[in-house]
């Protein structure tokens, strides 16, 4: 779980180099409320990381694990901290629903809401549910 362990420990306990970059976006998705997106890591990073960089760690930390991703209505991705140890490679465990704030536009991971289980036909095998929910939160 990303709040009992330093950035340093959970770099090393997913085999990956500690670099600054990678060390800047954790601190980042700690600091941070709700999910981001690419851009908004670019934005905040007080460093200039180049845009391949940022994405290559992003795409490093889904697949170990670390974050996982929110699909939005535009077709875009936002990225969240795994809350639970999902680090098992490519098999998340991220099945709660996740919110957006019509107002803010914060985006939430909300845990203790598990999605709902999908009953598909014969021969139809799940990969990813994703339940988004939109409205207004409690912030607002």
């Amino acid at each position: 779980m990303m709040e009992t362990i330093s950035i340093d420990e959970l770099l090393r306990r997913n085999q990956l180099s500690i670099t600054d970059s990678r060390k800047k976006i954790l601190e980042l998705f700690q600091a941070n409320n709700g999910a981001m997106a690419h851009s908004d890591i670019e934005k905040k990073t007080d460093e200039k990381f180049d845009r391949v960089t940022i994405y290559r760690t992003l795409q490093t930390f889904v697949e170990k694990g670390i974050i996982h991703t929110i699909p939005t209505p535009d077709n875009s991705v936002l990225y969240a901290l795994c809350k639970d140890d999902c680090s098992s490679t490519g098999h998340h465990h991220d099945n709660h629903v996740h919110f957006v704030c019509d107002n803010c536009n914060v985006t939430y991971c909300l845990d203790s809401v598990v999605s709902p289980e999908v009953n598909l036909p014969g021969g139809f095998k799940p990969k990813v549910i994703d339940v988004v929910v939109t409205g207004i939160c409690k912030n607002c």
